[in-house]
């Protein structure tokens, strides 16, 4: 019988998933400071060792290949990863790979990528900017996964490309989002920051920048926020002209975040839908020559009212969402602009201090020998004595470091001279050179313990990067004040209708003139009408429904109908829940009077209405009114009105302004009408249509009442309710 061990839950998520948790935070998703994620520096690192900075092209498969000895990830995920690094996709504003042949494109969904055995890759110009310190220890190196060789912990970029190359990455309980800056700006910035630790950023990095341009709609406080604090959002929309001689609408730059895909199946749903009738056809016309979406428009329309509304309802306008989180030092750190850039010069600083070290060590070494060989040039003739006259290889060595007090490093470069080279020529040469070292053993001494000397190092490099990689905006800026923003309602037609809600859920709205032709209305058997409003068809319109919830749209969203057609089924119409059906509607207005919630109870809710008023355009509140009790009737009242409750034989009168207003939407409500065992509220109307003889025997001057005995007069006809 085969024994099971009982461990805590808490202790065999520690055990087991927070160790994958730090390996995908650590080993996969983030970006480090130089700006890469690990298998984009495996990758690069691979095509270095290739000779594919300078070298030629060579097929994709054998890069990915040869990357998998660094990445066990597996061919695809290698690809993938160098697709997005390629020049010939347009995913970075500065592209590490010289691609050759189909890489697909950043901004098509369905725009794929052809196989590894069909493109060719090298490295970029700009590699030279990244790998120009691999060899100088300016970074440190660590075992591969199997131990068979090195590979560099970080890259020693000299620029700030974290902030260069766009990031987005998904880890566990994390995750990145960085924007891509303009390399010329991120480089002059990173300048400034190191000359004047107070410098203004936003004065010299203007703004994101992206490889499919666009334009970003410039906040300068909103960006400000984004720089100090890195979190944070702004929109960017798609670029287009209009062509008068074809009526037609170009467009030739979209926002990074999106796909032509995207903007073409949305496009189609609002032209299905009945939003937009301007356009008679889209196509994606994009090819060799980049991104082209081509509208053509209907006779008449006029294309800048088109643009703000498509602008508004589909991803011609879409938002950046802004994560700066980057691993420093192994520990996850969301930062702001400034501590990225203090955060890299702090490290740049050190990888330029390592590379002078270690030219410094070389230098001293070979000033070393130099300084040995100096010793035998005094008596040459003594020296190549001793080395014919010693008989065994191995007594040669320590003969010289003997005869002339020298160590074996320097007695074993003397040896290893070749006879041509003990001219004077050559002597004369190395005793030059010996002097030269110790001068620049001594500027590499004064440059390490002075940090200005370093950072001006860091300083031209980086102005070196300036004038040999020139780059302009894609992205250009607009700003907000420059912007016409699309309403809605000034394009919607205004005029009166007559709006219907049915029991079973069906809708109409009706104009006067139809009305007064259409004759009967039509409705489903057993159907009957339980609300009906004159409107306007720019009003809006609130539905509640039987599983406490709140649908809003506009009147202009339904089309016009007739009486003798049933109309719009609801809960089909507004994507409502399975069971779920309207109970009642009401025309808002400007959000004032109150809801009245009448329930079965006994109870009732006055809602003030302006808690159903939100400032985004949410078609859906959850939440509409309590769910503890059964709903008997809901009414809108501006201002307060009398209302009658009817339980078995009794009938309760009460103005609603016995009742405080609440705005918490759920609220339970104050008991109304006291009823007996056994007995519920059954109906509740308005007082102009109870049709009571003497109102006054019924009405309550305080609450709760239980109301008075019905005459026979005053006994209601069967009443609608809610079910």
């Amino acid at each position: 019988m085969k024994k099971y061990t009982e461990v805590p839950i808490t202790e065999a998520l520690e055990k087991n998933y927070m160790p994958y948790a730090m390996s995908v935070i650590v080993s996969r998703a983030l970006p480090e400071i130089d700006g890469f994620k690990p298998a984009h520096r495996k990758l690069l690192y691979t095509m270095y060792k290739m000779g594919l900075l300078n070298g030629a092209r060579t097929k994709s498969a054998n890069i990915v290949g040869q990357t998998m000895k660094l990445n066990p990830h597996g061919d695809a995920a290698i690809y993938e990863t160098m697709v997005r690094l390629a020049r010939g996709n347009e995913s970075l504003l500065v592209p590490f790979v010289d691609s050759k042949g189909n890489f697909g494109k950043v901004y098509s969904r369905d725009m794929a990528y052809a196989a590894a055995r069909y493109t060719e890759a090298k490295l970029s110009e700009i590699c030279s900017e990244v790998f120009g310190d691999i060899d100088c220890d300016a970074v440190d190196f660590v075992d591969n996964y199997d131990g068979t060789m090195k590979e560099p912990v970080l890259l020693p970029t000299t620029f700030p490309n974290i902030l260069v190359s766009s990031n987005l990455g998904i880890a566990v309980g994390m995750a990145c989002s960085i924007c891509g800056f303009d390399l010329g700006e991120v480089c002059r910035t990173a300048i400034e920051l190191i000359r004047d630790p107070e410098h203004d950023i936003m004065s010299t990095l203007i703004a994101p920048d992206f490889p499919t341009g666009g334009e970003l709609i410039y906040d300068k406080e909103q960006l400000r926020a984004i720089y100090e604090s890195g979190r944070g959002s702004f929109q960017v929309r798609a670029k287009w002209e209009y062509v008068k001689k074809d009526n037609l609408i170009e467009i030739t730059e979209i926002p990074y975040t999106t796909t032509i895909e995207a903007i073409i199946g949305k496009v189609t749903e609002l032209v299905k839908a009945g939003k937009v009738r301007e356009i008679s056809d889209m196509r994606d016309e994009s090819g060799l020559s980049g991104l082209k979406l081509t509208i053509d428009l209907k006779r008449g329309a006029d294309p800048e009212k088109l643009m703000q509304k498509l602008m508004r309802l589909t991803p011609l306008t879409d938002s950046f969402s802004c994560n700066f989180n980057i691993l420093i030092g192994g520990t996850p750190n969301v930062l702001g602009v400034r501590a990225i850039f203090d955060e890299w010069t702090a490290w740049r600083t050190e990888c330029v201090r390592r590379r002078i070290h270690f030219d410094l060590q070389k230098k001293k070494a070979r000033l070393h020998l130099l300084r040995g060989l100096k010793k035998i040039l005094l008596d040459i003739d003594k020296a190549i004595a001793i080395i014919r006259s010693t008989e065994e290889d191995s007594e040669v060595i320590p003969n010289l470091m003997i005869n002339f007090g020298i160590d074996k490093t320097q007695a074993e470069f003397i040896a290893e001279i070749k006879l041509r080279n003990i001219n004077k020529e050559h002597i004369m040469k190395r005793l030059a050179e010996t002097q030269e070292l110790e001068e620049e053993i001594g500027r590499l001494e004064d440059t390490l313990a002075d940090r200005r000397k370093v950072q001006s190092i860091i300083i031209s490099e980086l102005e070196s990067v300036i004038s040999r990689f020139p780059t302009t905006r894609h992205t250009e800026i607009v700003y907000k004040t420059e912007i016409d923003d699309y309403q809605p309602e000034e394009h919607v037609e205004d005029y009166a209708v007559n709006i219907f809600l049915t029991r079973d859920g069906y809708f109409k709205k009706i104009t006067p003139l139809s009305l007064r032709m259409g004759g009967e209305h039509k409705l489903k058997d057993g159907d009957a009408m339980r609300v009906a409003l004159d409107a306007s068809n720019k009003d809006e319109i609130i539905f509640i429904t039987n599983m406490h919830q709140a649908y809003k749209c506009r009147l202009h969203e339904f089309e016009d109908g007739k009486a003798s057609v049933l109309g719009d089924y609801l809960p089909q119409k507004l994507g409502m829940d399975e069971g779920e059906a309207p109970i009642y509607m009401l025309l808002p207005g400007d959000y004032s009077g109150n809801l009245i919630f009448i329930f079965e109870n006994g109870k009732t809710a006055k809602v003030a209405l302006s808690a159903y008023e939100t400032k985004s355009n949410r078609k859906k509140l959850t939440g509409a009114y309590c769910d503890k009790y059964k709903l008997v009737a809901v009414f809108h009242t501006t201002p307060d009105a009398e209302l009658a409750l009817y339980s078995g034989n009794r009938l309760l009168i009460f103005n609603t302004a016995l009742l405080t207003p609440k705005t918490t939407r759920g609220t339970q409500g104050v008991n109304t009408m006291n009823v007996k065992k056994n007995h519920t509220v059954s109906s509740a109307c308005l007082l102009a249509l109870a049709e009571v003889a003497d109102p006054a025997r019924y009405r309550a001057r305080q609450l709760p009442s239980s109301g008075a005995v019905l005459r026979d007069e005053d006994l209601p006809e069967k009443q609608i309710s809610l079910d």
